[in-house]
């Protein structure tokens, strides 16, 4: 398909547009170094903490889209899956509650091995 002259200024402001907006952007950071770590660990706590506002505010819906997004910001956060567990339980999913309960009690048990490892 071949665009009309007419169109073809305003494609090539489109195509210029876009590689614009892709210059002079940081590179993503590596998710190993301490500072990425850190800021995750700050956006997944930030999440939690408005996931546990909605919650005692009675918006389990709402909370529980927090707490399943602080999960994929950080997947070994098991205080963003208890979250997640609790406000499923109130939503009457309970299978999907119990799954995230077993994955908090299974990242907390982790963490737990991790923290007597590194204290020997």
């Amino acid at each position: 398909m071949r665009a009309s002259p007419k169109r073809l200024p305003a494609l090539l402001l489109l195509a210029l547009l876009a590689a614009a907006g892709c210059a002079g952007r940081d590179p993503v950071p590596d998710p190993a170094s301490p500072g990425a770590r850190a800021a995750l660990q700050a956006r997944s706590q930030t999440l939690i903490e408005a996931g546990n506002a909605l919650y005692r505010a009675g918006d389990h819906t709402a909370a529980a889209k927090r707490y399943a997004a602080a999960t994929v910001v950080k997947p070994d956060d098991p205080a963003a899956y208890f979250g997640l567990g609790m406000a499923l339980t109130k939503l009457g999913r309970d299978d999907e509650a119990r799954q995230a309960y077993a994955r908090a009690r299974e990242l907390a048990q982790q963490a737990r091995g991790a923290g007597a490892d590194s204290a020997r």
